[in-house]
């Protein structure tokens, strides 16, 4: 399977809706004021798109998902 996204546009649109869901779920949880199940739901949804994702290396099932430093960095 191909992993690289110049390849695979399909993981490549995954990686940008993560990076957003990423950031929302950031923005949310800096915002004291707002409902704890709205950013829990959206941390969800960032993590089932996560989870689309092939894995860094498929032998080992705790290795990260392809992008995963991108993605974390949006969530900071």
């Amino acid at each position: 399977m191909q992993s690289d996204f110049h390849y695979n546009t399909k993981n490549a649109k995954i990686q940008g809706l993560s990076i957003q869901a990423g950031e929302l779920f950031a923005d949310l949880y800096k915002n004291q004021g707002e409902d704890a199940k709205v950013t829990l739901d959206a941390l969800e949804a960032y993590k089932s798109l996560r989870r689309l994702l092939p894995r860094e290396y498929t032998w080992d099932p705790q290795s990260r998902h392809i992008g995963a430093t991108a993605a974390h960095k949006a969530t900071q």
